[in-house]
């Protein structure tokens, strides 16, 4: 299968660099070599002419459960928390992904090329999520991106009512914290004690669970905080402080009440979903038109569907939604692009149309914030994946 050529006659929207008519982008064993309305296109590689369609990076699922959450397959096929303790930080989404779910195909539908798959939020802590692309080969680990991408961890009523209901702790956000609050401490002990038998050339057990919350407080890892009510968003800020750690706010429903210090902060929101009822008392104060509100304080935002939540081929709906409600629409491109791969930290490799980047490309049939726009073709680092043909959806076969 070729991952080599160069697609024409484009409307080309690289997300970082302004959009442009004609020019080229050269793909070369799947890496982009080259972008811009002056390039020519170098001899001897196949020509795509997109004949004026849109010409866009895959768009990145930040907060999804594709995979461990799958559909149509019940209990059977849930595995999306490990709710046995409320401290998982050593179990990992990877080893749960099955790649035949139907999610992936329907995120290729809705030009969707990279996903982070996450534990669910019925823990203080989750456990560790996985950066993947939605296709490739038979197994997870041919999908993957990083394996080192974050740790999963919940606030609020999710957590009180699973283990409140069990009659253990936590059964308030007083015990929530304190969970949080004794793991780190118990991390920064083990890894004390680890760096001295280390120096000492002694013996050190491992320990699988404190060793992941070490790289969580060494940098390595993200915290992805599951948080909707602005008290909880505060009290993920002040934990985060406490230990020094890397904060995303995922969900952050009330995250307009305290915009401007995420702002000042520079902490950043994965916001939604925003297609659903307010279901429960933490989404009370749910509004599409927050998004707005948050981007416009400062506040570096990205969208999630938490497929299945909401369809994951509706992430770029959302974000139409989004901007119908105010939220500009250079932000809402980088809200499904650039900024959720940056806060997970793989904003080297996809999120944008330049040099050097992963061949992710997706064709529509116009401007995809428009909601009667179609993707027409998708590609995963060069390789053709999906095409939009006599009205139906074609999947490529795994290679």
């Amino acid at each position: 299968m070729s991952n080599s050529f160069v697609v024409t006659n484009a409307h080309v929207v690289p997300v970082s660099a302004p959009e442009f008519d004609g020019g080229a982008v050269v793909i070369e064993d799947g890496r982009i070599t080259a972008v811009g309305p002056d390039v020519t296109p170098p001899p001897g590689l196949p020509v795509v002419d997109a004949a004026g369609a849109w010409l866009v990076p895959g768009f990145v699922e930040s907060h999804g459960h594709v995979g461990i959450h799958e559909e149509a397959n019940g209990e059977a096929g849930n595995d999306t928390n490990e709710m046995t303790g409320p401290n998982m930080a050593g179990v990992r989404a990877i080893d749960a992904i099955d790649i035949d779910d139907e999610g992936f195909r329907d995120a290729l539908a809705g030009g969707i090329t990279s996903i982070v798959v996450k534990p669910g939020s019925g823990n203080p802590i989750g456990g560790q999520t996985v950066a993947i692309k939605t296709w490739g080969g038979r197994t997870i680990d041919e999908q993957l991106i990083s394996d080192a991408v974050s740790i999963k961890s919940a606030l609020g009523e999710n957590p009180k009512r699973v283990y409140g209901g069990k009659g253990q702790t936590p059964s308030t956000r007083l015990g929530v914290a304190k969970i949080i609050r004794d793991a780190f401490v118990e991390a920064q002990n083990y890894r004390a004690a680890r760096d001295a038998a280390e120096s000492k050339g002694d013996p050190f057990a491992r320990d699988l669970t404190k060793e992941t919350l070490v790289g969580v407080l060494d940098g390595e890892l993200a915290w992805d905080q599951h948080t909707h009510r602005h008290d909880d968003i505060a009290t993920a800020i002040r934990l985060s402080e406490e230990f020094g750690y890397r904060l995303v706010v995922n969900h952050g429903t009330e995250a307009h009440k305290i915009a401007d210090v995420l702002a000042e902060k520079d902490i950043p929101v994965i916001y939604g979903p925003l297609f659903t009822s307010r279901s429960k008392v933490e989404l009370r104060d749910r509004g599409i038109p927050n998004l707005a509100k948050i981007a416009a304080a400062g506040v570096r935002v990205a969208i999630t569907t938490d497929a299945p939540v909401v369809p994951i081929n509706m992430l770029v709906d959302q974000a139409t939604a989004a901007v119908k409600e105010g939220l500009p629409r250079q932000t809402a491109l980088e809200a499904l692009t650039t900024n959720p791969a940056e806060f997970l930290g793989f904003g080297d490799r996809v999120g944008r149309l330049a040099e050097g980047y992963d061949a992710d490309l997706v064709l529509w049939d116009g401007d995809p914030l428009d909601a009667t726009s179609r993707a027409t073709r998708v590609w995963i680092e060069g390789k053709p994946v999906f095409e939009w043909a006599d009205g139906a959806g074609v999947t490529t076969p795994r290679w």
